[in-house]
């Protein structure tokens, strides 16, 4: 499949309705998407990256307030909402039934809103959430050009081409259904840089 310039997102919108994976770029590397209401589309990206289908997939939005109805304690954000959008990922609770094809058994789930105009256009182009990873396969150092996606991945998806984003960090992983909160991972926010939130 062909590497589409930035400004075809309406095919790459259309190409996630239709049940298939495709690479985006976000506001940290490339990442591979799919849409939440469809758990084949899930287990192929799971299937594309090399990874177990248990491990679980980020949930990017297109604003925060997108899953908000879908927390069981929204006021759980507003300790890292100063972040959003940026590189930030919050492990939260959600209530039964949404994104049951990336939440855990556990009801948790990695959420994040990137700084980056083109994946929050896609994702609202999408119903303001979709499951997104990081577009290499599993073990692999992230892709952070179209072009890196393309020779991962050969013809298996679609790319959608934002320039490059070389020297992308991962984003910082905020586990908030622990009091006090945990750094998971600490990436392009550092613990520093998070203040007093996790106090």
């Amino acid at each position: 499949m062909p590497v589409l310039d930035g400004d075809r997102i309406d095919e790459v919108i259309a190409a996630l309705q239709r049940g298939e994976v495709v690479a985006i770029p976000t506001d940290t590397v490339y990442g591979l998407a799919a849409s939440l209401d469809d758990p084949g589309a899930v287990a192929r990206l799971a299937e594309l990256k090399g990874r177990a289908a248990e491990q679980p997939i980020a949930v990017l939005l297109d604003a925060a307030g997108a899953a908000t109805a879908h927390l069981e304690d929204p006021a759980a954000l507003d300790r890292v909402a100063r972040h959003w959008p940026g590189a930030l990922t919050a492990i939260v609770r959600v209530k039964p039934g949404f994104a049951g094809a990336v939440a855990t058994e556990a009801g948790t789930l990695g959420l994040r809103v990137p700084d980056d105009d083109l994946a929050r256009a896609v994702i609202g182009g999408c119903g303001g959430a979709l499951a997104v990873t990081s577009a290499n396969r599993h073990g692999d150092a992230p892709a952070t050009s179209a072009a890196a996606v393309a020779a991962i991945f050969g013809d298996d998806l679609l790319v959608l081409d934002g320039g490059s984003r070389d020297g992308g960090v991962a984003s910082t992983v905020v586990d908030l259904t622990v009091d006090p909160p945990r750094v998971l991972r600490e990436g392009a926010v550092s613990v520093e840089g998070l203040g007093g939130e996790l106090n």
